[in-house]
């Protein structure tokens, strides 16, 4: 499972990952690499991104540490950002309401600089 994420450092959908795997000739159901893919986020192994259309994306961690992520709406390639307002803010929120271990996810979404000057026109 991780050789299939492994790969690039794109995100790729649970059905990716499962037709990566199939087309290596290994045997495994589609709900086995959901259930994978998912222990390994709960780990904090692979980085998970929720897209508008609903669908959940994941790929390997570049760092270990919690962080957030530019996404490009065009090409799809994603950053990963350190966010120090963000964690301010969402602490400041949270203890204002009375929250307490709190956790929280952030993604922007956007055109990178290289589809910005492409006019946009990059493929996924």
């Amino acid at each position: 499972m991780a050789s299939a994420l492994a790969a690039g450092d794109e995100f790729r959908s649970a059905q990716e990952v499962h037709a990566a795997l199939r087309s290596r000739g290994e045997r495994v159901g589609l709900t086995t690499v959901y259930r994978h893919l998912q222990l390994q986020a709960d780990r904090g192994e692979l980085d998970v991104l929720r897209v508008a259309e609903g669908e959940t994306l994941y790929r390997r961690c570049a760092t270990g540490k919690h962080h957030h992520h530019l996404v490009c709406r065009v090409c799809g390639t994603a950053r990963e950002v350190d966010g120090p307002q963000v964690e301010r803010w969402a602490e400041d929120v949270a203890r204002a309401e009375g929250f307490t271990d709190i956790a929280h996810t952030v993604e922007v979404f956007g055109v990178c600089p290289d589809c910005s000057a492409a006019g946009g026109r990059a493929a996924r």
